[in-house]
């Protein structure tokens, strides 16, 4: 697909008002929205998020350029319901029960949108029913998140739920290892936003 420089390089640099004034201009010309979204702005996310895992960029940065490819999804989200096109697949995301902290499940969740994922963001605090809920309504994923050691546990609690389903879970935050996901026997692990992004794609066998 053809990549529009200029949108991709907004992305990039967070330019937020370059990539709506940017994203509008292709929407009022009947530009093709499906091609803007695949071509230009997923790849730019999927850059953003290359640089963080290489420490290249840092979470600031990461922020800024996902709130600025926000802007322009919000704007093409309506156009591209109307022209049928279908996210990759939808993924709940939340922080688990006991634990309020939000950030790097904030992260996620827009690496996530910037991936063509339809998240379903539940927020912080979540229970085995939050996520019973989320998969009810059609989450083929679910992304939890724990910052304190003392909520780990609950992530367990999750993954024993929907043991002999078809959800794939993927753990993480900061005190989860590779070796606590394998124990609770979670499909997935990562300890940044980009890589539970790639997690959750070879989890559902999408290709990136």
């Amino acid at each position: 697909m053809a990549r529009n420089e200029e949108l991709y390089n907004a992305i990039c640099t967070g330019n937020r008002q370059g990539v709506v004034d940017i994203t509008e201009c292709i929407v009022a010309d009947s530009g093709d929205v499906v091609e803007t979204l695949m071509g230009s702005m997923i790849p730019a996310m999927r850059d953003i998020g290359d640089r963080f895992a290489r420490n290249e960029v840092y979470v600031p940065e990461m922020l800024i350029a996902a709130r600025a490819m926000q802007a322009g999804l919000d704007i093409l989200e309506p156009v591209l319901a109307k022209v049928g096109h279908e996210p990759l697949a939808k993924v709940a995301v939340g922080t688990v029960k006991g634990d309020l902290h939000d950030i790097g499940k904030n992260m996620v969740a827009m690496m996530l949108k910037g991936a063509g994922f339809d998240v379903i963001d539940l927020g912080v605090d979540c229970t085995v029913e939050s996520w019973q809920g989320a998969v009810d309504e059609g989450a083929a994923a679910i992304c939890l998140s724990a910052l304190l050691t003392t909520t780990m546990p609950y992530m367990k609690t999750v993954v024993e739920h929907f043991q002999g389903s078809e959800v794939k879970v993927v753990v993480g935050g900061a005190p989860i290892t590779q070796a606590f996901a394998d124990e609770i026997g979670a499909h997935g692990f990562s300890d940044n936003a980009n890589g539970a992004v790639k997690e959750v794609e070879k989890c559902l066998e999408i290709a990136a």
